[in-house]
């Protein structure tokens, strides 16, 4: 394939990144599974010998690429998440509660679990756990249908709340992708010292003040830092022409996440959550302005871009050796993460201690979808490559192929059944709304579903 092919293919695969997302609504298929499927079939052609596809050989630019289409991706869900959390306040903790949930108790188990079947099938201790810790985050990037769309912009806070958070589902699956991309990082580093130091008496008491707690009270504390910052500038600045919130200047999206990003690298944190708490912070600065729609415009046109690329690269990859020592063990591997450790782990997570009424409270037909809809994608070859770099037998083609093989059938299932199921969902809903006691009636119902759950 010449240099002058490359652009065509490329410029090509561009144009039905721009038309698809419209043209497949509502359809079985969507986007990924096409740009999986076409990247697959490029792979089947002659390409440059020296074409950076391999795995093995490219871990750093893997590693690079799919940490800079994470974190644009974080910017943009931090921006797109309407409901506020105040820390101050126990009524906004409780709101959200399907996250703290799902991060606190299901991301664990599900980490337990697939490491526990790692080590079952033959995997060593270390690799096992890292088994499951790269595939325990859900994906920020592929996960668009069934997360929340862009920020809602509305005259008062009332008129915010109201038309954006009765979709339990969506906000519960996107602040859940927005937080544990960062929260899979421990784990990965768990999984690293028990390669490299040993038995856990050696290191366990270290992981848990600085590379659980520590880090990830660092990064945090970084990204609001710099969410807070920017914000006074961008919406308060006593010269106006720093004020870029009135001129519209959509690109201080992009400047703030390589910047919180940096800054929590820089100081020993996670970017990752830097990035995701920036975000939230200067979201909550003046949560009505119109300006969070700008930014998160351009955030997402980009995150468009790079998740073609990836996606490509990654269907590339499929046919040019990824699943070259895919096995029996593989296969076990991807369809119980997908069919059932997910789903049991996060049914397990929304069941216990779940409130009845009130923001958070998801009925039994949500809790199920919310269950299901566990998308592994781009974060998981992230931790894959970042580890591999520090580790030799991280780089055991197994683990490649094992994890490949997990995020196509992630992508195919999840992709499949998200519009019939979102739909359906939001048929009921209209429903309870439609109904004679209006939101009276729509609690009723939830109440009594959720205690039916």
């Amino acid at each position: 394939m010449s240099a002058d092919l490359v652009y065509l293919v490329a410029g090509l695969c561009l144009i039905l990144a721009v038309l698809l997302p419209a043209v497949l609504r509502g359809a079985p298929v969507t986007t990924p599974m096409l740009l999986i499927g076409t990247g697959m079939l490029i792979g089947l052609t002659p390409l440059p010998e020296d074409l950076p596809i391999g795995h093995q050989d490219n871990r750093a630019l893997i590693e690079h690429a799919t940490e800079l289409t994470v974190i644009v991706a974080l910017m943009g869900v931090g921006l797109a998440i309407d409901r506020p959390l105040d820390l101050r306040r126990l009524s906004s903790w409780r709101s959200w509660s399907p996250a703290w949930r799902l991060l606190g108790i299901a991301m664990p188990l599900s980490i337990a679990s697939v490491a526990l079947l790692g080590w079952t099938l033959g995997a060593a201790p270390a690799a096992a756990l890292l088994l499951g810790a790269v595939l325990a985050p859900t994906d920020p990037v592929l996960a668009s249908d069934v997360q929340v769309g862009g920020p809602t912009v509305a005259d008062d806070e009332e008129d915010v709340e109201s038309e954006t958070e009765d979709d339990e589902v969506r906000f519960a699956l996107t602040s859940e992708a927005g937080l544990n991309d960062g929260l899979a990082f421990p784990f990965v580093y768990a999984a690293i010292l028990l390669a490299t130091e040993g038995a856990v008496s050696e290191w366990g008491a270290r992981w848990i003040a600085w590379e659980l707690l520590g880090k990830t009270a660092i990064g945090i504390a970084a990204g609001m830092l710099v969410g807070h910052l920017l914000a006074r500038v961008a919406f308060r600045a006593g010269n106006p022409a720093l004020r870029v919130a009135e001129r519209g200047e959509p690109l201080l999206a992009v400047a703030a996440l390589l910047t919180a990003y940096g800054v929590g690298e820089v100081a020993q944190g996670y970017g990752f959550l830097a990035v995701f708490a920036c975000a939230m912070t200067f979201r909550a600065a003046e949560r009505r302005h119109s300006y969070h729609r700008d930014m998160h415009q351009v955030v997402e046109r980009l995150e468009r871009l790079l998740t073609l690329f990836v996606l490509l690269a990654l269907g590339i990859a499929l046919t040019r050796g990824l699943l070259e020592d895919l096995d029996w063990r593989s296969v076990v591997v991807a369809v119980a993460v997908v069919g059932l450790i997910r789903p049991a782990a996060a049914w397990v997570a929304l069941a216990a201690r779940a409130p009845t009424e009130g923001t958070g409270t998801l009925t039994r037909r949500e809790r199920f979808a919310t269950a299901f809809f566990g998308v592994r994608g781009v974060g998981s070859l992230y931790y894959l490559a970042y580890a591999g770099a520090d580790v030799a037998d991280f780089r055991d083609g197994w683990l490649w192929s094992t994890v490949g093989l997990t995020i196509v059938v992630s992508v195919v299932v999840h992709g499949a059944t998200a519009g019939p199921v979102m739909s359906r969902l939001e048929c009921r809903r209209q429903q309870w709304a439609s109904q004679g006691a209006g939101q009276g009636s729509e609690e009723e119902s939830q109440a009594a579903d959720a205690t039916a759950g």
